[in-house]
């Protein structure tokens, strides 16, 4: 019988506050298994988590990147911002007025920007986990690529035990298609996973959909691969691993090992280009720094100088 991964989600029992707040969030503990053997358990709430992540601001952190594309590597930047938010539970977008059937995310906005040549690359992804309620999976993500040759954008939206799909690109074999793919769980998933309790973070052989960026750079077809995972801790630094068999691609994630469990680096290597130019190459990313801060008020000419913080 087909394994289905799922998630060991703790759980506390629901806390109702004012619609100002939403909802208070819950420190988790996650691992994935197989829909034979799920488990539920509870977990006290952390003090720290909420007064870290619902305090009326954005953590966002700028990475110097070294990207691989068509064979060769690029000079760039990435950036992560972390932010919570109200949910529409029934609309799956950031509710205007939230209301008591609503809930919380943890957002993630993943930003590369590299240039290739003359012309530059500026993709996006955007994830949502729920947070109020910890034994629900990743519930949508996007991922938007601009380049000069056009732009590409994938939506996926958890429904009915599914992942609906929409995607729109300017080459005509992947673009304005519906589908629905199982719901596995998305690699990207892990980046907002290590940000809550990454010590049930899952180990071993597994599945995965592998990073939209990857699926969307080299045109690969979204659905889970074989994983084969692995962790590893020295002083204050674990190393997550994730390697995948059939595509050659390994990524690996540096993080504290400590609350807020901020991420250091990351690597990524399959190969990039195609033909005569095809080559095993390395992304690499290195933090430069990070602001804890309410972005969308800070929209005056004065504010650029945020941006020469971030060294961007």
């Amino acid at each position: 019988m087909k394994t289905i991964l799922t998630l060991r989600r703790f759980l506390k029992n629901n806390i109702l506050l004012p619609l100002s707040v939403v909802m208070i969030p819950f420190l988790f503990a996650c691992n994935f298994i197989s829909s034979e053997n799920k488990e539920i358990a509870t977990e006290q709430p952390s003090t720290a988590f909420n007064n870290y992540w619902f305090n009326n601001e954005a953590e966002i952190t700028s990475y110097k990147l070294e990207q691989a594309r068509y064979g060769e590597i690029r000079q760039g930047n990435a950036v992560l911002i972390y932010v919570t938010e109200p949910f529409s539970k029934k609309k799956q977008v950031k509710a205007d007025n939230p209301t008591p059937n609503d809930f919380s995310v943890l957002k993630l906005n993943f930003t590369k920007k590299f240039n290739t040549g003359i012309y530059p690359y500026s993709m996006m992804n955007s994830l949502f986990l729920p947070i109020d309620d910890l034994s629900k999976p990743l519930i949508k993500a996007t991922s938007s690529a601009q380049e000069w040759c056009g732009h590409a954008f994938t939506q996926l939206n958890q429904k009915n035990n599914k992942w609906n799909i929409n995607s729109f690109s300017y080459f005509e074999s992947e673009g304005d298609n519906t589908s629905f793919i199982p719901n596995d769980v998305l690699e990207d998933e892990i980046w907002l996973r290590i940000r809550t309790n990454p010590e049930m973070l899952p180990t071993g052989k597994t599945k995965l959909i592998p990073s939209l960026f990857y699926v969307r750079l080299m045109h690969k077809e979204l659905k889970a691969y074989r994983a084969e995972i692995s962790s590893t801790s020295e002083k204050n630094i674990t190393t997550y691993t994730i390697y995948y068999p059939e595509l050659e691609r390994t990524l690996t994630i540096h993080y504290q090992n400590v609350f807020p469990y901020a991420i250091e680096s990351w690597e990524e290597t399959y190969v990039s280009g195609w033909g005569d130019k095809a080559q095993k190459l390395t992304t690499k990313a290195i933090k430069i720094n990070t602001l804890k801060n309410a972005y969308w008020t800070k929209n005056a000419v004065k504010d650029s100088l945020l941006r020469k913080e971030l060294g961007l």
